[in-house]
């Protein structure tokens, strides 16, 4: 497919050049274009393509997102990898021969794109993800056996971040055969954290399809099997499934379990230090925001000990950006199931700030903005603004 150029991109590519003391001679340098390009696109007389969109926000050490105008969509060339992925998905138990990474290399790339996974980087992650998954179902299936476990864990890892990109963009049926794959690996990671972790990750399932009960169930069941040692990495693991199954209790309706699951997420919490493990982060920090997301999920009268949370505790910087956009994410529905339509749209908007793509692309933003903006008519401009940035009423 041609590449995408992108229009009116010269003042923000300006403010966040200026943000990081870069001068157009620095940044022309850093992202490998010229200095003659970067003076055309500052003053607007030149489109930037989707190439140099990703050097010049690399250079700047920024989401492409963030260089875009309101109303330009940064998903396109997420969707353009999808049949990437589809490819790698019909071959993966029998890849093609061709070169491939070796064990470090692949180990650095798929660490890369976890950590765009936490910071909700997806187009990144799209540029770069189906090469990988490529590359490491060849090293699964040439692996001598010392080395396959390695190798499963490391395509697991980068399954999940896949996924990320497949699931928040609406393609449930390509994350639906990611999970699969994810599963299929992790049976040979020989690593019952891993297993703790597919099944964390697996749950989106049910939360797409509503089917909260059955899927607090599977995390059940994964629970009785979870390592009951006391490294950090197996109670951050345990804590976690704790966590998302308090979520789908309160989405079930069922207080009682969610506040079991929710203890029993906090006492493990408490023994670590908040962190990321195995991909997922965890902590007393990460408990609270899932304490938010539980009353939400519960509505009614739960709705006040979520406001009053938010009230006495922010997240902190140390958390992934998607997570805390989460929170505000939820907290903006919490104001907004309370009567609170000002408040509701200032939590958007700083989910906004900190995860920009999470943000866009999740369900409850583009139906809050559109409710927000039915309540709130004669507040034209900005809450207008938003929805047509989240295409709130668009797929909501």
């Amino acid at each position: 497919m041609p590449s995408i150029v992108y229009r009116g991109l010269g003042p923000h590519i300006a403010y966040e050049r200026r943000l990081s003391g870069h001068t157009q001679a620095d940044l022309a340098r850093a992202a490998g274009v010229g200095l003659g390009t970067i003076r055309k696109i500052e003053r607007g007389e030149r489109g930037v393509s989707d190439a140099v969109l990703d050097a010049i926000a690399d250079a700047l050490d920024v989401d492409p997102a963030r260089l875009l105008p309101d109303r330009e969509r940064p998903d396109d060339r997420v969707h353009r990898s999808m049949p990437g992925l589809s490819s790698v998905l019909a071959t993966y138990d029998a890849p093609e021969d061709g070169p491939c990474r070796s064990l470090a290399e692949l180990r650095e790339a798929v660490s890369t794109v976890v950590g765009l996974r936490l910071s909700a980087q997806y187009s990144r992650i799209a540029r770069s993800v189906p090469g990988l998954l490529t590359d490491l179902c060849r090293a699964l299936s040439t692996a001598p056996s010392a080395h396959r476990p390695a190798a499963a864990r490391l395509l697991v890892d980068a399954c999940r971040a896949a996924d990320a990109v497949a699931f928040k963009h609406g393609a449930k049926d390509l994350s639906a055969r990611l999970l699969d794959l994810m599963r299929w690996a992790g049976a040979q990671a020989d690593d019952p954290i891993v297993d703790a972790m597919v099944s964390y990750v697996r749950t989106e399932l049910h939360f797409g399809a509503q089917t909260h009960a059955i899927g607090l169930r599977a995390l059940e069941r994964a629970l009785d099997q979870a390592p009951r040692v006391d490294s950090a990495e197996a109670l951050a693991a345990r804590g976690a499934l704790h966590m998302r199954a308090a979520v789908l209790a309160g989405r079930a309706a069922d207080d009682a379990t969610a506040g079991v699951h929710l203890d029993d997420a906090r006492a493990l919490g408490d023994r670590v230090p908040e962190g990321v493990y195995r991909g997922t982060a965890f902590g007393p920090d990460s408990v609270r925001v899932h304490e938010v997301s539980v009353a939400v999920s519960l509505g009614d009268d739960h709705l006040g000990r979520a406001l009053t949370l938010a009230r006495e505790w922010k997240p902190p910087r140390v958390l992934p950006a998607e997570r805390r956009s989460g929170f505000y994410i939820e907290l903006g529905r919490a104001h907004l199931w309370s009567g609170r339509p000002d408040a509701a749209f200032e939590s958007l908007k700083v989910a906004r700030r900190i995860a920009p793509q999470h943000a866009r692309e999740h369900r409850w933003v583009r139906e809050d903005a559109a409710t927000l903006r039915r309540l709130k008519r004669a507040d034209a401009e900005s809450l207008s603004n938003f929805a047509e940035w989240c295409h709130a009423g668009a797929g909501a």
